[in-house]
């Protein structure tokens, strides 16, 4: 059986663009910065042949996110800091270039996070591949660190909860306030389980409903919790 190794393809194409962009000084105070296409190319295909060389598979699928993202549906707040930061100029061209060349796979409103998450819970033979801490609320193989790492559903749960209790400030959800890494863990320590996430929301003055709000904001989707023809999303709902 061919194992397949679970491209973050969002990761790939913004390294690539970023690390290929050089300034130009022309002189009398004039700068522009330049990115080649072709340059852009060959940082992709080497970090994917990099990564499909190293792991243990014979191939790979790339995961890339889709322009609609129904967690902004959610909550309008959710990544609303990146949107005045600069993106690599050719970021939409190595999506592109990526998608011709690759197998590829984006499903519509969702995350590259996502389409990881829901390949790697339904196959057992896949290794999902990202920098993102995110993905390990995702129980399944993983390569960490040049060795596969396999989180047990109990781990990824676990690391559910405590990204909703620390929040995200990249992805621009605070999480419960004042929760950092530290009163998570010992939260979590005592009691792992969703009443705990909630009483701790309601120590600062907050309601279940705004726990479920940033537990569905963290929920990286899993098997099950996304129907590829409709594009629905089965809001995660605690037991």
């Amino acid at each position: 059986m061919m194992t397949l190794l679970l491209i973050d393809g969002d990761i790939i194409a913004y390294k690539a663009c970023a690390s290929a962009e050089k300034p130009i000084d022309w002189g009398d105070g004039l700068w522009t910065l330049h990115c080649y296409e072709q340059e852009v190319a060959v940082r992709i295909d080497d970090q994917i042949a990099k990564l499909v060389d190293e792991a243990p598979v014979q191939d790979c699928i790339v995961a890339l996110s889709d322009k609609e993202n129904y967690r902004k549906e959610l909550a309008s707040y959710y990544k609303a800091n990146r949107s005045n930061t600069r993106k690599p100029m050719l970021l939409g061209w190595s999506r592109d270039y990526i998608a011709s060349k690759y197998n590829t796979i984006i499903y519509r409103r969702l995350e590259a996070d996502d389409v990881l998450g829901i390949l790697g819970t339904s196959n057992d033979d896949t290794i999902i591949w990202s920098e993102d801490k995110d993905l390990q609320t995702v129980p399944a193989k993983h390569w960490i660190g040049g060795q596969v790492v396999t989180i047990s559903e109990a781990e990824a749960d676990r690391m559910f909860y405590y990204q909703t209790l620390i929040g995200d400030s990249t992805d621009n959800y605070k999480g419960c306030p004042s929760v950092g890494a530290v009163s998570a863990n010992k939260i979590l320590d005592a009691d792992c389980s969703w009443s705990s996430v909630v009483s701790a929301f309601a120590k600062k003055g907050l309601g279940e409903s705004v726990a479920l709000e940033q537990a569905r904001l963290a929920r990286i989707l899993r098997n099950g919790e996304y129907d590829t023809d409709t594009g629905e999303v089965k809001l995660w709902t605690p037991m």
